[in-house]
């Protein structure tokens, strides 16, 4: 096209949409989607109109990409204060776009000539909607950022006001129940046969176990002993005699496929909580299934890594759960604290592994993972 003529066919262009321009705005507004609550309701046609300018400047020549993008930033602004979906978002710049491309045609230049205008006014919308759906996402995700460390910090204020009254508690509360388990310990010497003893201090145990769960709930890090060598084998079979009397009331099956070499330097007695965590949990998820009950436990390393799972065969747990189950005071038990598998997960991330939970109408399984070199 020879530069007179295309000169001629800008101001034609030009002076055709300022002669529609109210008609294409009007048409526009009727066409997009306008939340009712928007507090920048108003401003919507104002900067269609302001866009509507930009694309007549472009035409010309007397507009650089900062303009563009000027607008742009300020409509993203308005578009996340007025909490908008950003598929509509970007609809209604489309409609606006479609508008005048399709009416163009009646603008009495020569169809051949048309296109060189319309990829010059497509691209000025592609550049309008790069820089508001990039600033509409940073800004989004500023403000997630912002929500999340929030988040963070006030749920910290409640552990530590949680920490708080469980030191208390547990201060009221540990000294008798050691002076009881104490005297439980008297009597089995005194009476080794005396009836009921064995269940009373298992009673006692879970309790002091519970107990110590609070205590771990409010602490930023555990003040365990050293790391020491661990077999696990032994270690579930400790659970498995602290756990007997559950075990044979709710007529589980245990079965291990446990690998009898397998060691890893851990915090002892904090890994032997989580295992029992696990473990008592499995048994009381399968209180609720029908015979057979099973209780699995496999052990084995892999990859430089110690992998324990403990899976059970009793009812599923619902996918939506799943995401949520190792958050603080989380729980679909009628009696349940929210902090048993809470704790689990610290004390596996503190000894650098992981914890993951799968579950179907076959088995729940969880399994952790912990550096074995």
């Amino acid at each position: 096209m020879k530069r007179s003529l295309l000169e001629s066919h800008k101001k034609l262009l030009v002076r055709f949409l300022d002669e529609q321009q109210s008609v294409f705005l009007n048409e526009w507004h009727e066409t997009i989607f306008i939340g009712q609550v928007d507090p920048h309701k108003g401003k919507i046609k104002e900067n269609g109109s302001a866009m509507f300018s930009l694309i007549k400047h472009a035409i010309v020549g007397n507009i650089s990409e900062e303009g563009i993008q000027e607008l742009a930033f300020k409509v993203a602004n308005e578009r996340l204060e007025a909490n908008v979906n950003i598929g509509d978002f970007v609809f209604n710049v489309n409609a606006g776009r479609s508008i005048i491309i399709r009416n163009i045609f009646d603008s009495q230049i020569p169809v051949k000539d048309l296109q060189f205008f319309i990829d010059h006014i497509n691209h000025q919308f592609d550049l309008f909607c790069y820089h508001a759906v990039t600033k509409y996402t940073n800004l989004k995700n500023q403000e997630l950022s912002e929500k999340n460390t929030y988040i963070h910090e006030n749920h910290k204020d409640k552990l530590a006001l949680l920490g708080q009254m469980s030191s208390s508690f547990v201060h009221e509360f540990r000294n008798p129940l050691t002076s009881v388990m104490g005297f439980i310990k008297l009597l089995r010497n005194d009476y080794p046969n005396f009836q009921y003893l064995d269940i009373i201090n298992h009673e006692l145990n879970q309790l002091n176990f519970r107990i110590t769960q609070f205590l771990h709930t409010s602490k930023a890090d555990f003040n365990g002993t050293e790391k020491e060598d661990s077999s696990i084998s032994k270690l579930f079979e400790d659970i498995r005699e602290l756990t007997y009397p559950s075990i044979v009331d709710t007529d589980v099956n245990v079965i291990s496929r446990m690998e009898n070499d397998l060691v890893i330097s851990t915090y002892r007695d904090e890994l032997k909580q989580v295992l029992l965590n696990l473990f008592i949990n499995s048994i009381d998820a399968l209180k609720y299934k029908e015979k057979p009950r099973n209780l699995l436990i496999n052990g084995c390393k892999e990859n430089g890594q110690a992998i324990i799972s403990i899976s059970n065969n009793g009812p599923a747990i619902p996918a939506e759960n799943i995401k949520n189950i190792f958050e603080p005071f989380f729980t679909t038990k009628e009696l349940g604290t929210g902090i048993g598998l809470f704790v689990c997960k610290k004390i596996v991330e503190k000894h650098g592994g992981s914890i993951t939970c799968a579950s179907d109408e076959n088995l729940t399984t969880f399994t952790i993972a912990l550096p074995a070199p």
